[in-house]
């Protein structure tokens, strides 16, 4: 069946070249074995920020973590064997037109991997031109279409980055962009995305300031007999203030079931410990509090 049937809280840190560049300051070559151990160790630290967090209790939703395979494999692996359920990426990272990390072999991968949830990430604006948005959804379509023919559950995460003559029309101002703008837009994306044959279970959407805009994207994800398909609010590194908004923005809309947050939760907490002013058990710590700070806000808008 189309969809998912439970609130997720997925703490989400597949983050590849962000982690690299805007902690490492790793940019134009690959990252040394010894700056990938380094980014892995900051994986592992996001993990206990996790496991602390469960260990503290967390009830009336699916606790779920999105990690890479290129850092996380190890916290893959660990996450399979205490059966926590687990998101994947298949995308290349960073890439403007969304490709499959491994190609065409991109379904063998996903099953050695065998996460829980599959996630890509696509940039997609209703003005981009129209062979970037074929070449993105004929790719859309290839993975959906095997993830249907393996009953494999589909994480769709879209970003809507604006165009230059969209965010001039509102003085450059990105936060007037983001809410007079974008709301209209992430709903032509879904329709768009769904002609072209993207079916995804689950939608991680960037967060939307008001309950109209949520119900409104909420409406198009359900349409066409997709009643269980649920959407899951990305917190997009923004700051709590912003983030806790969203969140009590989603939470009461029919559809909208939980989030996938990631640096508004842990980036503060890795740069302290990178840069030694903060210990490990205090970086885990504050990602444990994060968390569940963030499902309590989701939860009891508070």
């Amino acid at each position: 069946m189309k969809g998912y049937s439970n609130d997720l809280y997925i703490l989400a840190f597949d983050h590849r070249g962000t982690l690299t560049k805007g902690l490492l300051g790793v940019e134009g070559r690959p990252p040394t074995d010894e700056e990938a151990a380094r980014v892995s160790s900051m994986k592992d630290i996001i993990f206990d920020g996790f496991l602390e967090a469960q260990n503290k209790g967390i009830s009336g939703g699916d606790p779920a973590i999105l990690v890479d395979e290129t850092f996380g494999l190890q916290v893959q692996q660990k996450a399979k064997e205490m059966g926590i359920k687990f998101a994947a990426p298949v995308e290349k990272s960073g890439q403007k037109i969304f490709d499959f990390e491994y190609g065409d072999d991109f379904g063998e991968k996903i099953k050695e991997v065998d996460a829980d949830f599959v996630k890509i990430l696509v940039r997609w604006n209703p003005s981009d031109d129209s062979d970037t948005r074929e070449v993105q959804g004929e790719r859309i379509k290839t993975l959906s279409k095997w993830l249907d023919e393996n009953e494999r559950k589909f994480l769709l995460e879209f970003l809507v980055p604006a165009t230059e003559e969209q965010l001039e029309s509102v003085d450059g101002d990105q936060a007037r962009y983001d809410s007079e703008i974008r709301p209209k837009l992430a709903v032509q994306v879904v329709e768009e995305m769904r002609e072209r044959g993207a079916d995804p279970d689950i939608w991680k959407i960037e967060g939307l300031d008001t309950v109209e805009d949520n119900e409104n994207v909420s409406k198009v994800i359900k349409d066409g007999g997709r009643e269980d398909v649920i959407a899951v609010v990305l917190g997009r590194g923004a700051n709590d203030e912003k983030v806790n908004e969203w969140l009590r923005a989603g939470s009461s809309v029919d559809g909208y079931k939980g989030f996938a947050i990631g640096r508004s939760i842990f980036w503060n907490s890795l740069k302290g410990w990178h840069s030694g002013d903060k210990s490990r058990e205090e970086a885990v710590s504050e990602i444990a509090d994060s968390y569940l700070s963030f499902i309590s806000v989701y939860q009891n808008g508070s």
